[in-house]
Order: C-alpha cells, then sequence, then structure tokens
C-alpha cells in the first residue's frame, strides 16, 4: 500500500522546512518563526468556520485543506507529526469523547 497523502505531506513539510525561504513558502514560514505559523493555523481555522456558514461544499473543503497544511507545518515546527496525531487519534478510537476527555489530566 502507498503511503496516506497526509504522510506524504508531512514528509514534504519536513524535507522543505531547512530549505532557502526565498523559494520554499514552508521555509518562510519556518524562518519566521512559531507565532507566524500559529497566525496561519489560526486564520485557516476562521475560514473554515466562514466557510461552513455558506452552502460552498468546495470552499470549505478548500479551507479545510488549507487548515490541515498549515497544521501539519505546525506539528513539523515542534517536532511532531502525522504520524504523532493518528497514534493519539488510534488511542482515543473506540472510547467515548466525554470519557476521553475526562480521563486527560489537568
Amino acid at each position: 500500500m502507498s503511503k496516506h497523502i497526509l504522510e506524504q505531506l508531512d514528509e514534504v513539510v519536513a524535507s522543505r522546512a531547512s530549505q532557502d525561504p526565498q523559494v520554499s513558502y514552508v521555509a518562510s514560514l519556518f524562518d519566521k518563526g512559531l507565532e507566524k505559523i500559529q497566525k496561519k493555523v489560526n486564520e485557516e481555522s476562521l475560514e473554515a468556520i466562514l466557510a461552513a456558514e455558506t452552502d460552498d461544499r468546495q470552499a470549505l473543503v478548500s479551507e479545510v485543506a488549507d487548515l490541515w497544511f498549515h497544521s501539519i507545518v505546525l506539528l513539523a515546527y515542534k517536532k511532531a507529526s502525522v504520524a504523532d496525531v493518528v497514534d493519539e487519534l488510534e488511542r482515543r478510537f473506540g472510547v467515548s469523547g466525554i470519557e476521553e476527555k475526562a480521563s486527560r489530566t489537568k
């Protein structure tokens, strides 16, 4: 089986992080630092929320794709990966959301 597109994207983001910021968008985000990446995730999140308020399904899909991409950039910047998120989702699978949330330490 081939790698899932999110795993492929994770690898591309990791490989581009150290490239020339004038050539690579990912590298430019890394160069600007955590605050810039956080702002992009926030911006894309808001755009996805606003798109959900319309009847434009493709706009919603497009904005969520942007949100996922920038979330992967954030994960890479913080030395985490798509695999880490998948592992966490697998750990939670089959557990009530209410139960899982209650099990978290504060």
